[in-house]
């Protein structure tokens, strides 16, 4: 519980005459208003826990002075706010109500963080700017790089803050010109990679991003001495340039506030980001998960009581005449009875409906599988190959959008751009985004350092803020490191913000085999592990054309998208394209019959199409008739087109270049087999890649994914059967 408010000053303890950093009477008293509301309502949910009324707490004690302090200086509604779940007594003075933070605790239908999705603490709110937080430690720092790249592209870009006010959810697209981004974390989540690809972004580019580490000591049981060499963050990040550095005494709120409005005003004036190392302290345990008399002695908790904020602040304001003790009962009585109220007005509201579990995994404004997506093909010029129809449709899109940002590794023509008049440019390893840089110049065209998570975070934090932003990920081999940013933040914002918040990228990324080299590093499928993830469109073309129709659809749905482009497609002839007009879409979950046939199905996507084509030919020579669906679209797929062929033919190969086990085909073969079992006349089959890696001894890569002749003899087995 709570360390109470009248405790008795050490004896080296003295006043302070100071000028309380020039806050009046009224601020100080509210200061410690939200610093005592914080504490009150963590003391309320602990008990509501402990009597199994709501189920899980996390607290904020020893973190109400900075963090009260920093909501002083941030303005509602116009800076924004990625704050971590100590956080309570900043979102309390940003103005979310405790009513609010209790709905959040019972999981009631109207809490606005999440409806009940999210756990407690993990603030969110849209109205003051304060976007939903996730419990992945270190995640934010990388989210709140792109929503500050989003607060520079907009003062350069003010189309596209119109165009985003039209787009749903527009009502996000705030900007003013000296907003700022907040961010904030414990001293643990400083260990993550995320931190560092954060800062050395935010330097790089001298972005408005004020950071606050509250530095309690301990990462749960482990010891700041432990956890960050040296012990201390703010001396290892003193080497960055430009970054204003700065400590303070977290659990005093005037030293607090004039710390953060240095480094506020520091980022106000776009001199670059700004860090502040706080010194708190944290009284109760990490949750109440966690019991921290097992790892902390009695005389380290006892000396943390003496710096607990809420006593020394109560002290301070007595001794300065600013409250007498009388009128500091009265202000915690009134207090106490506001979370009382609050608390029962948030067990009698109503929870969420079961039937609402799948409301807001995807857009409810755009429907990208929908009948508004048919378009037909206006073909002119010359041919195309599947990279150059890349180029092309961005470069149409981007003319019609100016919220869409393209950047990654190498994706630019030139970062230096001096260089552009003598040299003709990289344009992405695969010349996939050549000449876009020189054409829409480098704030909307950009290279970013090697780091994927960096990559595919800040892509987030500009979606949210109402950009369109089209990452590369170079290779489908090392997007890995971005898992985290994708299966946890990308697909998940929408549904656990309610649909308060949404980020629709678009992904794009190389992938697959059969290059003859590409060997294990650049020869990676995996599909099937995105499109285990809700609220992710996941589309693989085979085509040029399809390449046009489904990536302006990934560019103009509201979701994210992960577009993966087979490597060994880019250049083949066969493929290739005339270009099919600037509004050329293609829905979503909609195959492509790619040839009619009567014996047997073949349900495939991407390199594999043009293999089963080859395999087709062949055995229509022998007298088999082989029909060929390519998906196109992995999630969502055509399922009725997939019925309409078994129902057809009565027999069906699941094809596809992953490892056999575990991947994408099986789950269609299961669902074939479970619900189309009256219309199949023999098993269904599938034809993938051996459960090993791939080779860069050609030979060996022939033998592992699987070839045309594959096909045929598993189609004649199946005949036989």
């Amino acid at each position: 519980m709570a360390v109470q408010t009248r405790v008795k000053p050490a004896k080296n303890d003295t006043p302070k005459t100071e000028n309380h950093a020039g806050l009046s009477r009224d601020t100080l008293i509210r200061l410690y208003r939200v610093m005592y509301m914080s504490r009150k309502l963590d003391d309320r949910e602990i008990q509501l826990k402990r009597q199994n009324k709501i189920f899980f707490q996390i607290s904020s004690a020893g973190h109400e002075a900075v963090t009260a302090a920093m909501g002083l200086l941030l303005r509602p509604g116009i800076d924004w706010a990625y704050p971590y779940y100590r956080d309570r007594a900043l979102c309390l003075m940003l103005g979310v109500s405790p009513l609010e933070m209790l709905l959040q605790a019972v999981g009631a239908q109207d809490d606005p963080s999440s409806g009940g999705r999210q756990m407690p603490s993990h603030w969110g709110h849209a109205k003051f700017n304060v976007v939903s937080k996730s419990s992945c430690t270190g995640t934010q720092f990388v989210q709140a790089v792109g929503a500050a790249e989003a607060t520079l592209y907009y003062e350069q870009h003010p189309k596209a803050l119109t165009q985003a006010k039209k787009a749903p959810l527009g009502e996000l697209a705030r900007h003013a010109a000296d907003e700022i981004v907040y961010v904030s974390s414990g001293d643990g989540a400083t260990s993550e990679g995320e931190f560092w690809e954060s800062l050395n972004a935010a330097c790089a580019k001298k972005l408005p991003l004020l950071y606050l580490v509250e530095d309690n000591g301990y990462a749960i049981s482990v010891p700041v001495e432990v956890q960050t060499a040296g012990g201390s963050i703010s001396k290892l990040v003193r080497g960055f340039p430009g970054l204003y550095v700065a400590e303070c005494d977290g659990t005093d709120p005037i030293a607090s506030y004039a710390v953060c409005q240095e480094a506020v005003n520091y980022c106000r004036e776009r001199r670059g980001p700004a860090f502040i190392h706080a010194h708190v302290t944290r009284p109760y345990s990490h949750s109440l998960s966690d019991d921290e008399k097992l790892y902390k002695v009695t005389e380290e908790r006892e000396a943390e009581a003496h710096r607990d904020p809420l006593s020394k602040f109560a002290l301070f304001l007595v001794r300065e005449g600013v409250l007498n003790q009388k009128q500091i009962e009265s202000l915690e009585a009134q207090v106490d009875h506001e979370v009382r109220q609050a608390g029962d007005a948030a067990l009698a509201a109503e929870v969420p409906a079961v039937e609402s579990v799948m409301v807001n995994v995807y857009s409810p404004d755009i429907d990208p599988t929908s009948s508004a997506f048919e378009a037909e093909a206006q073909l002119h010029g010359a041919p195309k190959t599947m990279v150059e129809m890349v180029s092309a449709t961005l470069n149409d899109e981007m003319s019609r959008d100016e919220r869409i940002t393209v950047f990654g590794e190498d994706v630019a023509d030139a970062s230096r751009e001096e260089n552009l008049k003598e040299v003709k440019g990289k344009g992405g390893v695969f010349k996939a985004t050549a000449g876009l840089q020189r054409k829409y110049g480098s704030t909307r065209v950009f290279n970013t350092p090697l780091a994927e998570a960096s990559i595919i975070g800040r892509a987030i934090g500009m979606a949210t803020r109402g950009l369109k932003p089209v990452p590369e990920i170079q290779f489908f081999d090392y997007i890995w490191p971005a898992m985290m940013q994708i299966r946890d933040e990308l697909c998940v914002l929408r549904w656990r913000s309610n649909g308060s918040f949404k980020c629709p990228a678009v992904v794009r990324v190389a992938i697959g085999g059969y290059l003859t080299g590409g060997a294990v590093y650049h020869s990676q499928s995996g599909e099937s592990i995105f499109t285990h993830c809700p609220g992710l469109r996941v589309v693989m073309p085979s085509t040029a054309l399809d390449v046009a129709g489904l990536l302006r659809t990934a560019i103009r749905c509201d979701d994210p998208v992960m577009f993966l482009e087979h490597k060994h497609l880019y250049r083949q002839p066969y493929n290739r394209s005339e270009y099919p007009g600037a509004d050329f879409t293609i829905p979503f979950g909609k195959a492509r019959v790619v040839k009619e046939g009567t014996d047997v199905s073949i349900i495939t996507y991407g390199a594999f199409v043009h293999r089963a084509e080859v395999a087709a030919a062949q055995l229509e020579r022998e007298g088999v008739s082989a029909e060929i669906v390519d998906l196109r679209s992995l999630s969502p797929y055509d399922w009725d087109g997939i019925c309409a062929s078994v129902r057809k033919t009565h027999r069906v190969i699941v094809a596809y270049e992953d490892m056999l086990s575990w991947g994408y085909g099986a789950e269609l073969a299961a669902r074939i087999a479970d619900e189309l079992f009256d219309e199949l006349d023999a098993p269904v089959r599938r034809i993938a890649a051996m459960d090993t890696f791939c080779a860069y001894q050609p030979r060996l890569e022939d033998a592992i994914l699987p070839q045309s002749d594959t096909v045929v003899t598993a189609v004649k087995k199946l005949l036989d059967y």
